[in-house]
């Protein structure tokens, strides 16, 4: 007795579409925010699932590199009927400015969010530059060498 295999044209580009979408989402499977907020620049990374043992931050050459590892909830044997959650290692890099301050950065994990907080360094924020006049230069000498009279 043969047995016949079914073609399920349904399951199959059910199949089809799942594979093109778990790729297409591969590059987002750490999905971020990003905005500046004051004189710093707040990074907000979705990491649900992730063990924050395995988190690991660090920068090179000003690229920020953010990694961490979710692990599959059964291994071995287990029969899956459903597989749609990605497990493994991801990783997210952001090329940053020279007028960063990556020598304080700080990170926060809380519940699933990744909080990056990039202060701009001291040195490339705007600051304002007093502008003096020609005369005011001369009475505040005048004032300086009054005072130093009086001391006397």
């Amino acid at each position: 007795m043969a047995t016949s295999t079914r073609f399920d044209p349904f399951r199959e580009l059910d199949r089809l579409l799942g594979e093109g979408l778990r790729s297409a989402t591969a590059s987002t499977s750490l999905p971020m925010d990003l905005y500046k907020e004051g004189d710093r620049f707040v990074g907000l990374i979705d990491m649900p699932g992730v063990d924050p043992s395995t988190i690991d931050i660090d920068v090179e050459d000003r690229t920020l590199t953010v990694r961490a590892e979710r692990r599959a909830p059964a291994e071995g044997d287990a029969q899956w009927l459903m597989h749609e959650r990605q497990s493994g290692t991801f990783a997210r890099q952001l090329a940053m400015g020279k007028g960063l301050a990556t020598d304080k950065i700080e990170a926060d994990y809380t519940d699933g969010v990744l909080r990056l907080v990039i202060p701009v360094a001291e040195e490339a924020q705007p600051r304002k530059i007093a502008v003096s006049h020609g005369n005011q230069r001369a009475e505040q000498a005048e004032l300086v060498e009054g005072e130093t009279d009086l001391g006397s």
